[in-house]
């Protein structure tokens, strides 16, 4: 999967989203604005959780992939917030490779990037 612009990777990580969580049996509903801090509402067996999507197609120079977790904006490009102050219960990361990745957020320390090293292999989604 090849991302062109930013938009573009957040947009097609949100329809792939969609597309693993509906597909494995969750009822998936979506936000009517961007203000809140998840991407998604996910729903199995009356548990409701919200999930965070974000794309990555950068690599550290150890060629693992690496995520952001701040979300900046505005003329200065301030991080205005990262994954770790937000009310989600996942982070669900996907790769330019299809790799998908289910993050539990209180596994998550980082305030700035997150390495999908081998540490995180566990949450890794078939």
């Amino acid at each position: 999967m090849k991302f062109t612009t930013n938009k573009e990777k957040g947009n097609s990580a949100l329809g792939i989203a969609i597309a693993y969580f509906s597909t494995n049996g969750y009822v998936v509903s979506i936000p009517l604005n961007d203000t809140q801090d998840y991407d998604l509402v996910i729903e199995k067996e009356n548990h409701y959780y919200g999930i965070q999507v974000k794309a990555t197609s950068c690599k550290t120079k150890y060629d693992i992939y690496q995520v952001a977790l701040k979300s900046c904006g505005g003329t200065k490009g301030k991080t205005y917030k990262t994954v770790v102050d937000t009310n989600i219960d996942y982070l669900f990361v996907i790769t330019d490779k299809m790799d998908m990745y289910m993050i539990p957020k209180e596994f998550i320390n980082n305030r700035s990037t997150l390495n999908l090293c081998s540490k995180y292999e566990k949450y890794r989604v078939k």
